[in-house]
């Protein structure tokens, strides 16, 4: 199969709006210039990377070569320059796949996903990953990952901030991360160019393992997924938002695959492949008013 290849290709031409309402919300916390701060002066950039440097298998051509040739050509049609290093991590029990590393990024996928996925599948999880590098995601994404710690470590030290969650960072930057899920999703599916391909790779995220995978279980899925809507959780209470989203890392498949769904039903992934840019989402339209269900920031005040 030859896939086009999208030089010079922008995250903007394919964000998804929910992911840049979230971010916008996100960097209105006043407190996140604080924590990007001193997740830098703790070093944590460099920690991931010698985790991953001292832990997990690189991938080079001689050892791994159909997830180089994945991950080459994941890189290629996405216009993804430098080309990270490729990693390969233990077994989780699950697909799993990461992106870290501000300075040097690097990505990485476990056994699971390298014995589970076929080429085609490997590169929508692979332009996921770089997505998330392409559009630099990685320092909130990076921040997510040691929250817990962090947090923890300046409230007991000089900034007595033991409670960002109650004064809303922690709970926009978990809802920023599900929502930069739907945008990660569209440039996988950029990648590998395939509907049918990136609605199986969720499916096998989502735990379903390959002997399920047939047409009648595709098809139910992908009912499933168009009857999910999203704007039902803008009827949920804060608390609810709260609790469903401080799990990030849960696959959340079929939300995923509906948002995934909506957007070739919109015409805009077929325009991109046809070589019509869409015009971006204005800002404007975007931007999180005062009273917005989704400011963290007011709700978290006003109930604390």
């Amino acid at each position: 199969m030859v896939r086009k290849q999208f030089p010079g290709l922008k995250t903007q031409v394919y964000e998804h709006p929910s992911d840049r309402k979230a971010l916008v919300s996100l960097e209105r916390t006043p407190v996140l210039p604080t924590l990007l701060k001193k997740v830098n002066e703790f070093g944590i950039d460099k920690l991931l990377h010698m985790q991953v440097m001292g832990g997990d298998f690189n991938v080079t051509p001689r050892n791994f070569p159909h997830l180089y040739n994945a991950f080459i050509e994941t890189c290629n049609i996405l216009d993804v320059t430098p080309i990270p290093e490729l990693y390969v991590f233990r077994g989780t029990g699950h697909i799993q796949a990461y992106a870290i590393g501000v300075e040097k990024p690097v990505v990485g996928i476990n056994l699971e996903g390298m014995e589970w996925l076929n080429h085609d599948e490997l590169m929508f999880l692979f332009g996921h990953e770089v997505a998330l590098i392409k559009g630099k995601y990685l320092a909130y994404q990076q921040m997510a990952k040691v929250m817990p710690v962090i947090k923890n470590i300046i409230g007991a030290t000089t900034l007595g901030m033991g409670g960002i969650a109650a004064n809303g960072l922690e709970i926009a930057l978990y809802n920023w991360m599900i929502m930069s899920e739907f945008t990660a999703d569209r440039a996988g599916l950029l990648a590998c160019q395939d509907k049918d391909v990136a609605i199986k790779t969720l499916m096998k995220m989502g735990g379903l393992p390959s002997d399920y995978l047939n047409q009648d279980t595709i098809n139910d899925f992908e009912t499933q997924a168009r009857a999910f809507e999203l704007d039902k959780l803008d009827n949920l209470s804060k608390f609810a938002k709260t609790f469903s989203f401080m799990e990030y890392t849960f696959p959340w498949a079929v939300m995923r695959a509906s948002e995934l769904l909506k957007w070739v039903d919109s015409g805009a992934y077929e325009s991109l492949l046809q070589g019509k840019e869409p015009v971006a989402t204005p800002q404007v339209e975007v931007l999180v008013n005062e009273n917005d269900e989704w400011d963290f920031m007011t709700d978290w005040d006003e109930s604390n």
